[in-house]
């Protein structure tokens, strides 16, 4: 006799936690916090969220020290972000929904003009994101930084957290390890498959060990970068196997593409270029200009875009995974429910309307409104938002 399909909305185990549901707020950075600081933007971001009726709602992007922040407005998960921190997860918490802290270093995506020191990657290699050369680490500073993320770690734990999501995407730090393109190293930490996993996985060790079996460990893992040379799933699969076999997370949050080479593989659809230019600098907008399309291609939204390619993972993996990347329809999570995801994440579908699972719990809908123009991705700047509902609420739009 087969077990009953598990149902959207009830109850469901990630690790030593119980979600209400199985939605999961994706991490999209915020963008209102100003030199780091928790504003009560923030919270309010965040409990909006948790009020609308996701189970986990997660905090994007804490950064294990400064010299990971994306730029200078990064929350550092540092001892002194922890009060703030517990404002916005005791919030969260009084709405009945749990709390995850992305970490994690930026490492080519680290903007060395606007934090004021540099930032490191495998190999040294120039980045634009990074405005200049980037060196490759020394291991004495990668030693360093798997500290950082353990200290990190124990600060989200202070903080309330239920949950530390860490970043193995998007060819951040921890990502750019298992890439082929950007990870030319010669020793331990080069080479093959196992050696480019090492750093990673080193690093989930030592987060585990600084937060104990209470708290969740989620890692966000690239399945292909999403370029040429890149990350693929012929690599990416024994990767995420010997990251399952270590046996440190409690899920895995599949994703692709390429902060530093194709931001919009993880995104889809409308690609807002003139948003992008008149959100930077001159100099910077004119950059985007001439390098913008290749650096953000134009890729069709395709509902749930992902899931062939997650599909392959679920087929060799038993951990709990969780499915993301266009997700807007109920029907989707169902589906993937059905193919035995144990959770689905959203994000724009949340920007655009965050009681959405309110929505879908209560059969009032069965559909997101989101229309994947993509508006919001300048935004990060001024204020993450939907474009069309902050019009829509009456105020003037930021784009």
């Amino acid at each position: 006799m087969t077990s009953p399909r598990p149902t959207v909305f009830e109850p469901a185990r990630l690790g030593p936690l119980t979600l209400r549901n199985r939605i999961i707020k994706a991490a999209t950075f915020e963008g209102v916090m100003p030199r780091g600081a928790v504003s009560d933007e923030l919270v309010g971001f965040h409990a909006e969220v948790a009020r609308g009726g996701t189970a986990l709602t997660t905090v994007a992007y804490c950064s294990v020290s400064e010299s990971g922040r994306v730029h200078r407005d990064t929350l550092v998960l540092d001892s002194a972000s922890v009060p703030g921190l517990r404002r916005l997860t005791d919030a969260v918490h009084a709405e009945g929904a749990l709390a995850s802290a992305q970490i994690g270093h930026a490492g080519l995506v680290a903007n060395q003009i606007s934090n004021g020191m540099s930032t490191i990657a495998p190999s040294t290699r120039i980045s634009a994101p990074a405005m200049g050369l980037v060196r490759g680490a020394s291991l004495q500073q990668l030693d360093d930084i798997v500290e950082s993320y353990a200290s990190a770690a124990r600060n989200a734990v202070d903080a309330g957290f239920d949950a530390i999501e860490v970043h193995l995407g998007h060819n951040y730090l921890l990502s750019s390890f298992m890439s082929p393109n950007l990870n030319k190293r010669k020793d331990h930490y080069g080479g093959s498959i196992a050696n480019r996993t090492a750093y990673p996985r080193r690093v989930l060790e030592a987060v585990r060990r600084a937060v104990g079996d209470k708290t969740a460990v989620i890692a966000k893992f690239n399945m292909t970068d999403g370029v040429p040379q890149g990350l693929w799933l012929d690599e990416s699969l024994p990767m995420a196997q010997l990251i399952e076999a270590d046996g440190h997370i409690d899920a895995m949050q599949l994703t692709g593409g390429s902060s530093l080479l194709n931001g919009m593989y993880f995104f889809r659809g409308d690609v807002p270029m003139k948003e992008f230019v008149a959100s930077q600098a001159k100099v910077v907008g004119w950059g985007l200009k001439l390098y913008g399309p290749k650096i953000f291609p134009k890729l069709p939204f395709e509902e749930a875009f992902f899931l062939p390619m997650a599909r392959q993972f679920r087929s060799e993996l038993s951990l709990p995974l969780i499915l993301l990347g266009g997700i807007n329809r109920l029907d989707t999570m169902e589906t993937a429910l059905d193919e035995g995801f144990e959770f689905v994440a959203m994000g724009r579908a949340l920007l655009r309307d965050p009681d959405v699972v309110n929505k879908f719990h209560n059969a009032t809908a069965r559909e997101g409104l989101c229309i994947h123009c993509n508006k919001c991705m300048p935004t990060i700047y001024t204020g993450t938002h939907c474009v069309i509902r902050r019009t829509l609420q009456g105020v003037p739009t930021t784009v």
